[in-house]
């Protein structure tokens, strides 16, 4: 956050820290604020806490710092603007249910439809010796069939066959049952392992695209299992499947593979800012993006 921001009644155990940040306590004194705001040369002011304008000594001065060009600004908005991801704590449902966000035009919808048709069914055409010869590779590295289908939830919460190269053993979780793919893992093949890396298993997920069951870009589809467990322990969790899931999405580019609560969490932060900022520009980024992933062979 840059140096001519101020908190207002700021909750720091709440907000990331920032260098050069001025943060002002819970008893601030808005007799003060257009002092404050002048003095220091400050152009923005952000409300942490939203019962402070029930105050009406500071309502008022925050509206005629508002009026003299100060901008104003919620905490979360700020937070969002700052991270390119969405601060949960910071969500209502008063919030959610009056956004301007969380849908996108029809028009934007239509395009991305299209887009999604045309390179789903070129990139299969293109695609298909090399992706003949990674199921060659994989039927002669392990037993069992070269592409998987398995169960997930996509939008509105329907369920659907996602389709996979198989980069693991047949068997990977006859005896764990549903469990996240961690690091060193002795399940995943030798062929999976470079799959994974360049994120070639992946690729069967074409022909969902190309169905209507998923876009190019968007949050991953999880499995039954995990959006059952994460509903319970992750506010807003659902509100990702009002979004098409992806082959790649804004949380696979900018977190880590994820595999625990935890990481379900921060990748919800990026999944809910791409729900709230549906563009074909962001989704034009978020392919370049992965396209550099895959040629570093940073997946995992």
């Amino acid at each position: 956050m840059s140096t001519d921001q101020a908190f207002v009644n700021s909750k720091p155990q709440m907000l990331p820290a920032a260098q050069g940040t001025i943060v002002l306590g819970l008893d601030t004194d808005s007799s003060n604020l257009a002092s404050l705001a002048f003095q220091n040369g400050l152009s923005r002011i952000v409300v942490a806490n939203p019962d402070i304008l029930r105050d009406t000594q500071t309502a008022d001065a925050l509206l005629d710092l508002r009026l003299r060009g100060v901008k104003i600004e919620r905490a979360a908005d700020s937070f969002e603007r700052e991270n390119q991801k969405v601060w949960i704590e910071g969500l209502t449902p008063e919030r959610l249910i009056f956004a301007n966000d969380f849908s996108g035009s029809n028009m934007h919808r239509a395009l991305k439809r299209l887009v999604d048709v045309v390179m789903s069914f070129a990139l299969l055409l293109v695609l298909a010796p090399l992706m003949a010869l990674i199921a060659i590779m994989i039927k002669l590295d392990s037993p069992g069939p070269a592409v998987f289908s398995q169960e997930r939830v996509g939008l509105l919460g329907k369920r659907f066959m996602v389709h996979k190269f198989r980069s693991m053993r047949q068997d990977a979780e006859s005896r764990t049952g549903p469990m996240w793919a961690q690091e060193q893992d002795d399940r995943i093949t030798r062929v999976g392992v470079f799959l994974r890396k360049c994120r070639l298993d992946e690729l069967p997920q074409l022909w969902n695209v190309l169905r209507g069951q998923m876009s190019f870009v968007g949050p991953r589809p999880e499995r039954p299992y995990f959006v059952t467990m994460l509903k319970g322990k992750i506010p807003y969790f659902d509100l990702r499947h009002y979004v098409k899931p992806g082959i790649t999405g804004w949380a696979q580019v900018r977190y880590r593979y994820g595999a625990s609560v935890e990481d379900a969490y921060h990748k919800l932060e990026y999944d809910l800012y791409y729900a709230k900022n549906p563009s074909l520009r962001l989704d034009f980024l978020i392919l370049l993006m992965t396209v550099g992933v895959v040629f570093k062979g940073e997946g995992r």
